[in-house]
């Protein structure tokens, strides 16, 4: 009971999907996405060993249509079900049974496929496709994927109203490890507008991701100090503070900020961040007492 949208963008190689539901929790259901693989989606009573199975298929090298046929011959009750499926080249193949709850649709494109069950309306899968491919300028593919949840609803949506919302995508590299190639995984579990919640949401994985990137950055927070790329040490405080735009009142940033240019040797700018944040939060003052005590923070560098 649910609306979903498979996406791929053929700039990065990055692919992933976003539903909404008048359900609890819709994310822990229904799709999953694996980089360089595919990504699978099942909805109207899911059958939760579709996506695990049909990324299988995709990582043995089947197609999108076969992997749709295999899973439907395998499923007694398939004709009550939809399978929204792309591989990581952006082929994609759909199935919904004819005993789905209407009304129900699905619909392609050169870049994603779409569909739902008991909707407003049978316009609401057309509603949701990425159209033609996305020029250089265009937003990540996170954000035209909730733009499409958001098209969804602005078509009439769930017929029976909003309730959560996921939307989660994988780089185009694949690799042994491909959890390290989630670039977005947000999820709403119950919220009245949780397209909406989402669309707030992305703005701050991004910045916290810029936080993230700066804190791994060796040896310009953690390790051991030696020195420091000039140019590598202006990225990250560039990007840290990029995120604090996109963190508004969250101060996060700009605690890494001070922390990261008193590691590269930018004192008086880490200074300056930390004074005024600790004018903002003076508990903050032992947790950077405790920064230097684990050895990230110089006391020298603070005074």
């Amino acid at each position: 009971m649910t609306f979903s949208v498979i996406g791929f963008d053929p700039r990065d190689g990055s692919l992933g999907f976003a539903s909404q539901s008048h359900f609890f929790g819709v994310g822990s259901v229904v799709g999953r996405a694996e980089a360089g693989v595919g990504a699978v989606v099942s909805q109207a009573f899911a059958n939760t060993d579709w996506p695990h199975l049909g990324l299988g298929l995709l990582r043995e090298g089947g197609s999108p249509d076969e992997v749709v046929r295999l899973l439907v011959a395998g499923d007694d009750l398939a004709e009550h079900r939809q399978l929204l499926v792309m591989d990581a080249t952006g082929r994609s193949a759909a199935h919904h049974g004819r005993a789905c709850a209407p009304a129900v649709s699905s619909a392609a494109d050169v870049t994603s496929v779409a569909g739902g069950n008991m909707l407003a309306s049978a316009e609401v899968a057309p509603a949701l496709l990425l159209g033609t491919p996305a020029g250089p300028d265009a937003p990540p593919l996170a954000h035209r994927l909730v733009a499409a949840l958001r098209a969804g609803e602005d078509a009439g949506g769930d017929v029976r109203g909003s309730q959560s919302a996921v939307v989660s995508v994988v780089s185009g590299r694949r690799t042994a490890t491909p959890w390290r190639e989630v670039l977005a995984d947000l999820r709403v579990d119950d919220h009245p507008d949780p397209v909406a919640e989402l669309e707030r949401m992305l703005p701050l994985h991004e910045g916290f991701g810029a936080v993230g990137a700066a804190l791994f950055a060796a040896p310009l927070v953690i390790g051991a100090r030696a020195a420091v790329d000039p140019a590598l040490a202006d990225a990250m405080l560039d990007r840290l503070a990029a995120a604090e735009d996109l963190l508004g009142d969250n101060r996060e940033a700009a605690l890494w900020r001070a922390v990261v240019a008193l590691r590269a040797g930018r004192t008086s700018l880490g200074r300056e961040v930390l004074t005024a944040l600790l004018r903002e939060r003076p508990a903050l003052s032992g947790f950077v007492d405790g920064l230097v005590e684990v050895g990230i923070l110089d006391a020298a560098d603070l005074r």
